[in-house]
């Protein structure tokens, strides 16, 4: 990163334009160096890794932010990260990336449903050092402030000293009203999953619709994992890739080689 100019900074999330987390990133990083500013134009929650094919999507430059440029994309959280790259900044190299700050924990298997983090990890698979924030409060009243510094001191490590093979950071902040924020921690992503319900109803027409509902269940206990520091009172921060093979397990399928039809 030249030192003649500041670092270039992709704001995004999957909350939409107007969700107090968003304000409060780009509140964070307008001090931090020159901020663009690409977001839903509709909440995207659990969107994952969604692009779109078979619809036009449109940009609409909006005056959110006072003097920030800033977009509405008609897409995903990962069409925007898209859209910022290649369109809007086709000519230009993106310092940084941050998506959030999320209104709810994308903490363990959460990131891969997570909008949030798609778009983080859209960025990070372009070769852009990415990060995705979220607070462990679903509330559109969530309080970022106690997290705020954190946030701000994690974005200035990033850009000094940048993440290397990573290059995707999954930081989750503890909800500060169940108790002050300890510090940080480096973590493993935990292991959990959702336990599903669907409630049924029928609409006027009479025709029957499911409505998902649940609840996150997790039984992991190491003390070196993302749930745990966040129950714990501490910001975790996981570092994430896209390799999803299961290394341990090649050797155990190698003798497949050997099938024949």
């Amino acid at each position: 990163m030249s030192d003649a100019r500041r670092p270039l900074i992709l704001v995004t999330n999957d909350d939409g334009m107007f969700a107090p987390g968003i304000h409060k990133l780009v509140e964070i990083t307008r001090t931090l160096g020159e901020v663009i500013v690409v977001a839903p134009n509709s909440p995207q929650s659990a969107k994952g890794h969604a692009v779109t094919l078979s619809d036009p999507i449109r940009l609409n430059k909006v005056d959110a932010f006072g003097g920030i440029e800033a977009y509405e994309c008609s897409g995903t959280p990962v069409d925007c990260v898209k859209l910022a790259k290649n369109i809007l900044l086709k000519d230009r190299t993106i310092d940084l990336c941050v998506s959030g700050i999320n209104h709810g924990s994308n903490a363990s298997i959460n990131i891969i449903y997570s909008g949030t983090m798609s778009a983080a990890m859209e960025a990070s698979i372009e070769g852009i050092d990415s990060i995705g924030f979220s607070l462990e409060d679903y509330s559109m009243n969530a309080d970022f402030n106690p997290g705020a510094p954190w946030v701000k001191m994690i974005i200035e490590h990033v850009l000094a000293n940048g993440l290397n093979g990573s290059k995707l950071l999954n930081v989750n902040i503890p909800n500060a009203k169940v108790g002050p924020i300890k510090g940080l921690k480096v973590c493993l992503q935990g292991e959990g999953r959702w336990v599903e319900e669907f409630v049924e109803g029928e609409d006027p027409r009479g025709q029957k619709y499911y409505w998902l509902t649940g609840k996150f269940a997790s039984e992991d206990n190491r003390a070196e994992a993302d749930i745990s520091a966040l129950q714990q009172g501490y910001i975790s921060i996981v570092p994430s890739v896209h390799d999803l093979t299961h290394h341990q397990t090649i050797p155990v399928l190698k003798p497949m080689e050997s099938l024949t039809l």
